[in-house]
Formats: structure tokens, sequence, C-alpha cells
């Protein structure tokens, strides 16, 4: 049975908007996943959704009532909010009348299945959800077996991730761990590390970027720690022309992990 919520007043109103900060979110250990594209994605998953919140009034076209009952089939507890309920719990300046509540997960480093040639991407210390939820994305479209997360300044569960992902958050591997765990972990595994730095000699596109691999991008405003850049395998760097001496870390990440898909045989 579809429960009914009008009022903005409602205790699950007030917990859905306090659920856009960080320590509710691990307190209750669990996230929110707005927007029909993100659910779908969710869902396609097996994401078990908690509950599923949604406003008629606020959807986009038609296929919004068979994801609900989409939703509902697989677990999810329903409930109807007004517009003026919903305009409250959502996240985007123009929703789409969809918001659903999902259990956040840990995963560990020895949780992931790899290939005998494992594409692997290491962030550290992004700083920015918009550019970690873009970078997932990249990393989606790249074939990555997966993405760790080292030192994150940002939740990765924070709404603007999931956002900015497009609910590929659901769809590659993603691992949270301390840089020297990961690097580590990489040298066990004979995976090399190769760290993007425009103080490298060596250009990206003359680097062998074939076999086991670990692109590492650094953070927005400092770039990768010494750490990284003293226990690399390789540094490597993108060529600037101009007179800005960075680009955007999800730029670059891009066109790195897209040199090493044609490289591997993938473009």
């Amino acid at each position: 049975m579809v429960e009914k919520i009008s009022s903005l007043q409602n205790p699950r109103v007030k917990q859905l908007v306090k659920l856009r900060d960080r320590r509710p979110r691990d307190e209750a250990g669990v996230f929110l996943v707005e927007g029909y594209r993100e659910i779908r994605r969710a869902l396609e998953k097996s994401v078990p959704l908690q509950e599923l919140y949604y406003a008629p009034e606020w959807f986009l076209g038609e296929n919004e009532p068979a994801l609900i009952a989409q939703a509902e089939a697989a677990g999810a507890r329903l409930f109807e909010l007004t517009r003026d309920a919903f305009a409250k719990v959502a996240y985007r300046e123009r929703p789409d009348g969809l918001l659903a509540v999902a259990p956040q997960w840990h995963r560990a480093l020895a949780d992931l299945a790899l290939p005998v040639a494992p594409f692997l991407l290491v962030v550290e210390a992004i700083e920015k959800p918009g550019n970690l939820g873009t970078i997932l994305r990249s990393a989606d479209a790249a074939g990555c077996d997966a993405v760790i997360v080292c030192d994150p300044v940002t939740d990765i569960f924070n709404p603007n991730v999931v956002r900015a992902s497009t609910g590929v958050l659901f769809s590659v591997p993603l691992v949270v761990a301390e840089s020297t765990g990961v690097h580590a972990w990489l040298r066990e595994k004979g995976i090399r590390a190769i760290a993007t730095t425009p103080a490298a000699t060596t250009l990206y596109t003359d680097a062998d970027l074939r076999g086991p691999l670990a692109v590492v991008m650094g953070s927005e405003q400092y770039g990768l720690s010494d750490f990284w850049l003293k226990n690399a395998d390789l540094p490597v760097r993108i060529p600037m022309a101009g007179q800005a001496d960075s680009l955007n870390v999800a730029m670059a990440t891009i066109i790195t992990l897209f040199e090493a898909v044609r490289q591997r045989g993938g473009g």
C-alpha cells in the first residue's frame, strides 16, 4: 500500500532533507538517489532500494509508473508526495518526481574480481563531487575494471556524485582505501601505476599503457601527493601548449584513459 505525504513537516520529509548531509547519511547507512535514469540504473544493477518517493505532478514522461512498479516489485516501500512536498525533498532545481533511498556499501580491494590484465583508475583526494561523478562516467565509458578512491575528501555517496555519475556509481566497481594500502596491493597484483603530473618528461602517448595498468590521478588543487609521485612506476604528462598549467582533473582523466583504450585495442 502506498503511503501519501502532503505535509512539509512530515518526519520522512525532514529525514530526506537531512540525508543531503554526510553525517546523517553515514549514521543511517543510506544515501539518496534522485532521478529517473539514476534509479533505473540502480534497479538494473539490483541495488536494494529501501524506499521510493514520487510525485506525479513532477513527472517528465510516461515511463515513471513502470519504474515505480519495478522498484516496488524489488522490495522498495512506496510513498506518494504532493508537488510541494517533493520540491522540499528534491536535491535538483528541476526535479523529475523520483527519489529513492538506497543502502550504502563498503567494498574492499580484496573484493575486486580482476581479469588477467586489469585496467584500473586510481584517484587521490578528489575534492569536488561533480568531478568525482564525471570521473566515474569516464571510467565506465573507458571500460575500467574498477575505480579506487584514495584518501577521499568528498563522500562517494554525496548527491552530486550520484547525479554527475548519472547512476554509473552503481555499475563501476568502486573501492575507497588509503594510498599506502592501494600501492602495496597494486605491487602484489603486478599492476603498473602510471602517475599523471605536469612535471613528468614522458608524454602520456609515449608510455606503454597496455597490460595490467592503474592510471593514477591527483586532486584538483594540488595534483598527486609526493607518495604517488615517488612510488608510481612511471610519471607521464599531457602536453600543454597554452598559458594554463593544468587541466581539469575530470578532463585529464578522460584524455589519459582513452589513450590507454586506444593502445589496448579498444578503439
